[in-house]
């Protein structure tokens, strides 16, 4: 029987360094992978190729999530909210290790952070996306977890959550932001950074606007101010910038990268790739052989069905939010949670109401409104249902949406995916 170890070590996890770090570059980038996943194997074509071929590989590294509820292996047509976690890792994989120097070669080579955290919250019909990152620099609780050597790590109350994986994995992860949000999350996946590159290629590039210049030598980068389409290592280490955007912090690195989603969504719903099932299978392919996900997300029917409840979604329903925290007064290199705007979220969220901005686009001041972009067309709303579904027995009553917009606390910056946003590179 393996030793409890209490407390736990505590660790100093932040690797910041000269060209180190892939910090949340590529995870998120294999965060999209899974996104990708979910939209493009609802496409007829592409099923028909992916069923079989894909799921063989997308099921080898699948993880039993502890503690949350068990997903019926038939969704029906998705009845209800969806809750699914997409975690980052910072693994250095002999590919793409000579990119990222020391983190791969030295001291700081050893264990695997999750440094992205992305809760993607589906709603109950009207269908609606909320994407929260959590930052990586968050101190929070983290539960009792078991690694996969087997050793059972005592609840802490207060770490960095970019540690959760070392101490237990994907499920260690979910339990921890389980008991942040109070939701349950049936669904996740694990991705690392290798995909990035041949994903970034298969979408055939983003175009990202960049508004003062990006100078950043932690990662090459040194783009002058425009439009850039990014794709391959420029786009990795685009979305691992850091230094070269806003305030220097992980906070504007998140807004940096809400900015590159919100263009790939835009990208990815467009007629020049969504109607092409070549592109569409080259994609699903590429998604699918590099995550690692959750057992409840290895049925191919289960991505269609999740895809199917959001492929229709409009742009301005697509919010991407930064969890809301403010600094941790031990440490101002550290955040913490700031329960009360958090709680206004997680209630209009069980609610499904519309959620309204009103804060900043940035904590981090990462990205400035593009005053050059064309209005997005206007978009017909969805229905609003007023009726309460029929409880089961198995769950609790999901509340009947309602039509009023709830305005979100101005302590919690974001944009939606109709926003056109640049970012606020620095040159210094």
């Amino acid at each position: 029987m393996r030793k409890n170890i209490t407390p736990r070590r505590q660790r100093t996890v932040a690797r910041h360094g000269r060209l180190t770090s892939p910090g949340p570059v590529a995870q998120l980038m294999r965060g999209v992978a899974i996104l990708l996943a979910v939209v493009l194997v609802s496409g007829g074509t592409v099923l028909a190729y992916a069923a079989a071929d894909l799921t063989r590989s997308f099921t080898a590294d699948a993880v039993e999530l502890k503690g949350q509820p068990a997903v019926p292996p038939d969704l029906g047509e998705l009845k209800g909210g969806v809750n699914m976690l997409l975690v980052g890792t910072d693994e250095c994989e002999p590919d793409f290790a000579q990119y990222f120097g020391e983190r791969c070669s030295g001291p700081d080579s050893e264990g695997n952070l999750n440094d992205v955290n992305m809760l993607v919250h589906i709603s109950d019909a009207p269908r609606r996306v909320t994407v929260i990152s959590f930052p990586r620099d968050l101190m929070a609780p983290i539960p009792s977890c078991t690694d996969a050597d087997g050793v059972e790590h005592s609840a802490m109350r207060k770490q960095q959550i970019n540690s959760a994986f070392m101490y237990g994995g994907l499920s260690c992860v979910v339990q921890t932001v389980s008991e942040l949000s109070g939701l349950e999350i049936p669904f996740a996946a694990k991705v690392s950074f290798g995909g990035v590159i041949n994903i970034t290629d298969a979408i055939g590039g983003v175009d990202v606007c960049i508004a003062n210049g990006i100078k950043d030598p932690y990662t090459g980068i040194d783009w002058p101010a425009g439009m850039r389409e990014v794709k391959g290592l420029d786009a990795l280490q685009f979305l691992r910038t850091r230094h070269g955007v806003g305030d220097g912090g992980d906070l504007g690195r998140i807004s940096n990268q809400q900015q590159y989603m919100s263009r790939l969504a835009n990208k990815l719903k467009s007629q020049e790739v969504l109607s092409n099932p070549a592109t569409l299978y080259k994609l699903a392919s590429t998604a699918l052989r590099n995550v690692d996900p959750s057992t409840s997300l290895t049925n191919p029917l289960t991505l269609v069905q999740i895809a199917s409840a959001v492929k229709d979604v409009p742009f301005s329903e697509i919010v991407f939010i930064q969890y809301p925290t403010y600094t941790d007064p031990d440490n101002p290199n550290r955040v913490v949670p700031d329960t009360e705007d958090a709680d206004t979220l997680w209630a209009a969220l069980a609610a499904n109401q519309p959620l309204e901005l009103s804060g900043k686009l940035s904590d981090g001041n990462g990205v400035v409104v593009d005053e050059s972009a064309t209005p997005a067309p206007s978009e017909t709303p969805a229905p609003v249902e007023t009726a309460a579904p029929v409880p089961s027995d198995s769950a609790q009553p999901t509340p009947a949406p309602t039509s009023g917009a709830v305005v979100l606390p101005d302590g919690i910056a974001g944009q939606t995916a109709a926003q056109a946003t640049c970012s606020n590179g620095n040159v210094r």
